[in-house]
């Protein structure tokens, strides 16, 4: 009798089954929020750029929530807080992964709060020297650098940021002494840097291209592994002098943790599509950065390296602040 009673039943389960898509299988049905920080900077552009494109190709709006300030918490808080359903996903820097190695305490776990998507960009600094400093390549700063302990600085703003850091893990990898003269900007920084006040420096494509070709600075190589179209033909600071050195600049994207695997799939490939679109590449490459796009697993090894390399700088400069 139960099996009688079963094979009536499973007709009308099917057709009520039917009835209820899957969790996120309409996904999305309403308006999607990626959250960065503050309007106009790196975040907010990339954040703009991508939202733009996935709103031209979904049924639904995708728009930038800014949450600028507190170092990027009040962005990921937002996010950590959201309900995981895809609708409210993070755009931030590796100043999220990196800020926790260099605060006491924060808001928000990056490793048990979200739940990683892709990484969407990168944007690799460039090694300068003033034109004074006796030294044309990794190499030859290496040895002035060894020659003179002390005697050579470099310049930086935001402590702990992609300069900084990048600086940092140049003197730890090269086993040299040169002295961190840390500014408020990054502007002041720069142009003390154009003015000989201090003698090295990393600085953006965008940032050292005209000096370059003017002579006011010499450029010695990208912090990129590989090679960035950015800056086609220079050399990396890995094949220059220092093999395994990486300092790059990244944007990742994240949902909240606990986002149902599917959706977070869709975003993935939805905006790995975006990102290797020509319009974007290109609108990208022009704001001196490259798009990625990656699988989440991708990403989190990219970021569980990073935090390893930049842990150990970091802890060695005893680099921590409030």
């Amino acid at each position: 009798m139960r099996i009688k009673y079963m094979a009536r039943m499973l007709p009308m389960i099917a057709m009520v089954a039917g009835a209820f898509p899957a969790h996120g299988q309409d996904y999305p049905s309403r308006p999607v929020r990626i959250v960065t920080a503050e309007p106009g900077g790196g975040n907010d552009l990339a954040a703009r750029a991508i939202a733009q494109s996935l709103t031209a190709s979904w049924p639904q709006q995708v728009i930038v929530d800014n949450r600028g300030g507190a170092g990027g918490a009040r962005a990921a808080q937002t996010v950590a807080q959201a309900s995981p359903d895809g609708y409210t996903v993070l755009l931030y820097s590796n100043t999220l992964w990196i800020g926790p190695l260099l605060r006491r305490t924060t808001p928000f776990d990056p490793d048990k709060d979200y739940a990683p998507i892709t990484l969407a960009d990168r944007a690799p600094n460039i090694l300068v020297l003033h034109p004074s400093v006796p030294a044309s390549s990794v190499k030859e700063l290496i040895a002035l650098a060894k020659a003179k302990p002390g005697a050579l600085n470099y310049s930086s703003a935001s402590p702990g940021g992609s300069v900084h850091l990048s600086g940092e893990l140049f003197k730890s990898m090269a086993g040299v002494n040169i002295v961190h003269v840390p500014y408020k900007g990054t502007g002041a920084s720069f142009i003390d840097f154009l003015a000989g006040h201090v003698q090295m420096t990393f600085g953006t494509a965008a940032s050292v291209a005209q000096h370059a070709k003017a002579g006011r600075l010499k450029a010695l190589a990208v912090t990129s592994l590989q090679p960035s179209a950015l800056v086609p033909g220079m050399p990396t600071m890995a094949a220059a002098g220092l093999p395994g050195y990486e300092s790059v600049a990244f944007h990742a994207m994240f949902a909240t943790a606990r986002t149902p695997a599917n959706i977070v799939r869709k975003l993935n490939q939805e905006i790995v599509r975006v990102l290797n679109s020509n319009d974007v590449k290109d609108k990208f490459l022009s704001m001196g950065i490259e798009t990625m796009g990656t699988s989440p697993s991708e990403m989190t090894a990219t970021i569980k390296s990073e935090m390893t390399r930049m842990g150990k700088v970091i802890k060695e400069v005893g680099l921590t602040y409030d």
